[in-house]
């Protein structure tokens, strides 16, 4: 009787370590993305299941504690600084991100990187390619959000689909009172490897624009503010005033709306009636574009990832490329 009840004893012992294995690998499996954007609930959830990997130009800002602002008469805490990042976050530089390439004997600054330095960079950070990314921008302005954004499209030029931003950033997670960490990302090395080369599906050069121009089928979608679309102001390393020939504005103001100090996306249907507002069917061929990509990324997300229209690239080199390669802009309206 001992024997069968010390028997039974280790059956029981046996189907409960084994219920607790399966238990904690199926928690350790990587997460199916929902899509494009997740939002913080949904992160929150799913945490051990993704690698979150925070975008930053000012990557002090990743140790610095976060700031509020308290109502002296209903003790309610505001937002007022992003600070630190979601505990276990990954760090990407932004300035790691960009770099001169060299096109048709000219050097053009802040383009996409070759696919290794890409990968050395991606690497560097500590990402692998185990588990889908969520990408983390401060989510307090449109450059920041941009910076994310950015990144998404180049891990996509480079085949990599389970990609996906948090919808509000680090803004919205510290607004939900959700745990952030102050300490410095342990250095490690990744295995994420690119997977495929896919210029030529969401990237666009200047002769791709140049077609646009000349035939009816292609948008040319400008991500810039509207004082840089008329001309009225430019940036210095972009050589003339004005648009590209054709253009259809469509300005950071129309991108986001801002909840409590954290910026945040709309909902496609309004995307759809903002960008026919502007002149652009979101259903059609589009090329995004503005000073040297980044801004441009916006509209490219929108159109592409958020709107689903598949035949929307990205002119990398943007004005910053054209007007050195002193091709025409016009639309550049008198200041005097």
């Amino acid at each position: 009787m001992r024997l069968q009840r010390r028997t039974l004893a280790r059956l029981a012992l046996g189907a409960t370590l084994a219920w607790t294995l399966a238990g904690a690998s199926a928690q350790a499996q990587p997460a199916t993305l929902p899509g494009p954007l997740v939002d913080t609930a949904w992160l929150a959830a799913n945490l051990d299941r993704v690698q979150v990997v925070d975008v930053r130009s000012n990557v002090k800002t990743f140790t610095a504690a976060p700031e509020f602002d308290t109502d002296a008469k209903t003790g309610k805490k505001t937002l007022s600084e992003v600070g630190g990042h979601i505990p276990g976050a990954r760090l990407i530089d932004m300035k790691t991100m960009r770099t001169d390439r060299l096109i048709g004997g000219l050097t053009v600054k802040y383009m996409l990187p070759e696919p290794g330095v890409f990968q050395q960079a991606v690497q560097a950070a500590g990402i692998d390619a185990a588990r889908p990314i969520v990408l983390v921008p401060v989510g307090s302005d449109l450059a920041d959000v941009d910076d994310a954004l950015r990144v998404y499209w180049q891990f996509k030029v480079y085949g990599e689909d389970r990609v996906a931003v948090l919808d509000g950033g680090m803004a919205q997670w510290l607004i939900d009172g959700r745990p952030h960490s102050t300490e410095a990302a342990a250095p490690r090395r990744g295995d994420w490897q690119v997977g495929a080369d896919r210029s030529a599906r969401y990237l666009a050069g200047s002769d791709d624009v140049a077609r646009a121009q000349a035939g009816a089928g292609t948008t040319l979608v400008d991500g810039r503010d509207a004082r840089q679309f008329h001309g009225l102001v430019k940036r210095d390393y972009v050589y003339a005033y004005g648009h590209l020939e054709g253009a259809k504005l469509y300005a950071g103001e129309l991108m986001l709306r801002s909840s409590g100090g954290a910026q945040r996306f709309l909902a496609p249907a309004t995307y759809r009636a903002l960008m026919r507002a502007q002149g652009i069917d979101p259903a059609a061929p589009a090329i995004t574009y503005c000073n040297s990509g980044h801004l441009a990324s916006g509209p490219w997300f929108v159109l592409s990832e958020l709107l689903g229209n598949a035949q929307t690239r990205l002119y990398d080199g943007s004005t910053h490329q054209w007007t050195l390669e002193k091709r025409p802009m016009v639309g550049a309206v008198p200041l005097n």
